[in-house]
């Protein structure tokens, strides 16, 4: 489904059709030197620096419990120790995308990898939670020069259309594993070690990446002229960030307290402010004009949708396997292997199914067939057996995350000239990033708040004299305080209240998945419903315009 370059050129930049073309060719020299063996080779350890930056997060989720318990986090920590890397990752994915389009997409990449090695070591001897999520928060900033460069390398070292698309379905496919896998690699290292591993792997899977890289990817960069648009990465960091912090904290403050009206207003405010600034600075971070293009902009919600679904069903099912069913790490990891199995198979077989019947079609399939995996999910109970609706749950989203993500890529990077790869490659990581980390504040505050609701009235009935007022908050905003009070020493007087206590714990925490599987449903069906109508069901054949979108 590749775009014709004179239509892309027209949607994704400002320059005649035949500079493009000239961009396009000067931006691939260096790489199509490379031999087939080469650019095979260059793909291997691109994936490889992928794979360490999408991995890091899932195996840091699985980790969760361990730090909560250890550190005596709240719920609204655990979900900061997760977005902190997210925010910085997703605010600054267009900057480094831009960056590494100008200087050099293997030099962004290099550096970013250092920085995430270093960082990670900072995060593996943090002693408490603030240095934690500032030690994750920092990994999302090196991380996100990484991760651009990954695509756009790809776009630049495979010109021939047969093996881009297999490049890229490479790329999906690690992708996707790499988010899967994540649970069983952490929870080995969980077994076996402290929480603080899952920082210290990073270190030589970062060194190791860094070395192959500069041995065996060649350097590219598009051609570029104006300055970088400081206000414009400001202004959307400023938005985003306001938008998460205050649905993290609403829970704790109240959804329509003042202070998460301000948040809300304050990121409104910024990114209405953001796409304004973009549409009139002559050199702007992400070109508004690429959202005209429905084969652009809808693939592009429909990513963030996903990983909406992906990460806030990963967030929850964590604290369903390892609170309410009491797993460990380990457990919990092969428990989701069939999730992991489920991405791997079906990604390739998502971008064999849209060359045979459409992108459009296979997307909504995606979105429908993730849709069902996560009401499935939101109606186990505590005692549901995982031979059954739990197992069946994480298949049905293994497909549809699959059948969303490839396709979905192919289609954005498609939509834009060679010379933009790396912003291209920004913008998919960017509402991939978004979608995830909306998909953690908006589905773990809807089932914090309904936990806290039900199981509060409960702990606050304990006597003092067995739980005092610290471990009475820990446990009215984190179920996974199960595994503390379970293994607590109890008078055998108590056994029966205690045993009350934590199956009304347990049941409230189930509510809140449930309440919060909703919104899944009903962003992916929506979503389903606008692809439906408005995606194009043919390859592009030209610049036909519906609703003021290009084809």
């Amino acid at each position: 489904m590749n775009m014709p370059t004179d239509i892309a050129g027209t949607i994704g930049s400002r320059r005649p059709s035949a500079a493009v073309d000239a961009h396009v060719n000067r931006s691939s020299a260096t790489a199509s030197g490379l031999s087939r063996r080469g650019r095979w080779l260059a793909l291997f350890v691109i994936c490889f620096a992928e794979l360490l930056v999408v991995l890091d997060n899932t195996v840091v989720v699985v980790a969760l419990p361990s730090v909560g318990i250890d550190l005596r986090t709240s719920f609204s920590g655990l979900q900061w120790m997760v977005d902190a890397y997210t925010l910085t990752f997703a605010g600054l994915l267009l900057a480094f995308g831009h960056l590494g389009d100008r200087y050099g997409r293997r030099k962004a990449m290099m550096v970013g990898l250092v920085g995430v090695g270093v960082m990670s070591a900072g995060g593996a001897v943090a002693t408490d939670i603030s240095q934690v999520i500032a030690s994750r928060a920092a990994m999302g900033v090196f991380a996100a020069a990484v991760f651009p460069a990954t695509l756009a390398l790809i776009m630049n070292i495979f010109t021939d259309a047969r093996e881009k698309a297999l490049a890229i379905a490479a790329w999906t496919v690690m992708a996707g594993f790499a988010v899967a896998i994540g649970p069983t690699a952490g929870g080995w290292l969980l077994e076996h070690f402290s929480w603080h591993s899952v920082f210290w792997m990073n270190v030589p899977f970062a060194a190791v990446a860094l070395i192959a890289i500069w041995l065996l990817v060649p350097e590219s960069k598009g051609s570029h002229a104006g300055r970088l648009d400081i206000v414009g990465i400001a202004l959307s960091l400023v938005g985003i960030t306001a938008l998460v912090w205050a649905i993290i904290e609403a829970p704790k403050h109240g959804w329509m307290a003042p202070i998460s009206l301000a948040g809300y207003g304050l990121s409104a405010l910024s990114l209405g402010s953001f796409v304004l600034w973009e549409l009139r600075t002559p050199a702007p971070v992400l070109n508004m004009q690429l959202f005209r293009n429905r084969r652009f902009a809808l693939p592009a919600l429909t990513i963030a949708v996903g990983y909406f679904c992906l990460f806030g069903e990963l967030f929850l099912i964590t604290q369903y396997f390892q609170g309410i069913r009491e797993m460990t790490p380990l457990q919990f990891g092969l428990h989701a292997l069939p999730f992991a199995a489920c991405i791997a198979l079906g990604a390739p077989l998502a971008l064999l199914l849209a060359q045979k019947i459409g992108t459009t079609a296979v997307l909504i399939i995606g979105l429908v067939v993730t849709s069902a995996g996560m009401y499935l999910a939101g109606q186990s109970k505590v005692d549901t057996p995982y031979f059954g609706p739990i197992l069946l749950a994480m298949i049905l989203l293994g497909i549809g995350i699959a059948f969303i993500q490839g396709p979905a890529t192919e289609s954005i990077m498609s939509s834009v000239p060679l010379d933009e790869a790396g912003a291209g490659s920004a913008v998919n990581d960017t509402t991939r990033e978004i979608g995830g980390t909306l998909g953690v504040a908006v589905l773990g505050s809807i089932a914090a708040s309904v936990y806290t609701t039900k199981a509060k009235p409960a702990i606050d009935a304990v006597p003092d004299s067995l739980m005092n007022s610290h471990e009475k908050d820990f446990a009215s905003q984190s179920v996974l305080s199960v595994v503390e009070i379970a293994k607590h020493p109890t008078n055998p007087l108590l056994a029966q209240p205690k045993a009350h206590l934590i199956d009304t714990m347990k049941s409230a925490a189930v509510a809140g998945f449930e309440v919060g599987s909703y919104a899944t449903i009903t962003a992916a069906l929506l979503t389903a419903v606008l692809l439906a109508i408005f995606l194009p069901w043919k390859p592009a054949t030209g610049n036909s315009v519906l609703l003021g979108w290009k084809d």
